[in-house]
């Protein structure tokens, strides 16, 4: 083949595809794939500052309805009593948890007194129920239930039931799915549902059974996702903004992380909803039943980036990270 007939051949070829990565899909979504986080549902917790005087915040989020409400509830009426004001981070577990509360919460003597109004929740509530008889359901029963919560998993069933794009078996649930940019399993036995203990998902500390917590000690996941932890405890909510505050706070030397020395914690100066913090910015979440979420959520179980050998194809869902932003 002559030069110009070689050129002439690789100029009509097809240019090769544009691969994109996770980020880079992020990054290209429209305006119209982004949902508004509902500002009503954002505490703001303000550690005080570190060593270098900077300031430390960390935005947290509350799960929406159906799930873990009474739990909810409770840390709304914490939160609006300033309950955690003047309390600290008592607890940092390598690998597990940061936990925040009353560090002398066990000593009823130096206990700091409950608001009112906090209510009792039964282990039950750990898990959503659709209405009528518990039963043993099929696959496509199952997911006939799930598609009946408005904001429920398309994208993600999708990807992971057509021609197994991505691998979803999964140890701790029958099925994971996405329900209004929240990761959560679910389960033909019952059938029922429950949120996800993920890299930042907040949760309810709690003592031995039948105690469920109410909501005035709380964690946030630091470590891999204890997935052994769903339906034992509560998970009200997830860390949105902040949380290398907490992530990166010294570990406890004392069994289970526990600061042996009270000096060694980190005080909290207040816990408000966002309605009392007027500087606070809107944010904003990468829709899950978007198209980019779509394309971000194959990419992320099959990176074709240069970088990568082998595309994996199959992604544990905790690692489907929901994006979420400052809205611009």
């Amino acid at each position: 083949m002559s030069l110009l007939a070689l050129l002439a051949a690789l100029a009509a070829s097809p240019a090769p595809a544009v691969v994109l990565s996770p980020g880079e899909i992020i990054a290209a979504a429209p305006a119209a794939d982004w949902s508004r986080v509902p500002a009503e549902d954002l505490l703001v917790m303000d550690l005080a500052p570190d060593a270098a005087g900077r300031p430390r915040r960390v935005v947290l989020q509350l799960m929406p309805e159906p799930f873990s409400q009474g739990w909810t509830g409770n840390v709304r009426t914490l939160a609006a009593a300033h309950w955690w004001d003047g309390t600290s981070v008592y607890r940092v577990q390598d690998n597990w948890v940061s936990q925040w509360g009353d560090a002398d919460g066990e000593d009823k003597a130096k206990a700091k007194p409950l608001p009112p109004g906090l209510a009792a929740v039964p282990q039950s509530a750990y898990v959503v129920h659709p209405e009528g008889p518990e039963k043993s359901a099929s696959h496509e029963e199952l997911d006939t239930w799930l598609a009946t919560m408005e904001g429920t998993h398309a994208a993600w069933h999708a990807l992971t039931h057509s021609k197994l794009a991505i691998k979803d078996a999964d140890p701790y649930a029958d099925e994971t799915f996405f329900y209004r940019g929240w990761p959560l399993g679910a389960s033909r036995k019952g059938p029922s549902a429950w949120p996800l203990h993920c890299y930042g998902s907040i949760g309810v500390a709690r003592d031995t059974p039948p105690d469920t917590g109410t909501g005035a000690e709380l964690y946030a996941v630091i470590g891999h996702a204890p997935r052994q932890l769903d339906r034992n405890l509560a998970v009200v909510g997830r860390v949105i903004d902040g949380m290398a505050h907490l992530s990166s706070l010294p570990r406890g030397p004392a069994p289970m992380g526990v600061y042996a020395n009270p000096a060694e914690r980190t005080p909290i100066v207040s816990v408000h909803p966002a309605s009392e913090v007027p500087d606070l910015p809107a944010y904003e979440y990468l829709s899950t039943e978007s198209p980019s979420f779509h394309r971000y959520a194959e990419a992320s179980a099959n990176h074709r980036e240069a970088f990568y050998v082998q595309p994996a194809g199959g992604i544990d869902i905790c690692n489907v990270k929901v994006p979420v932003r400052r809205a611009k």
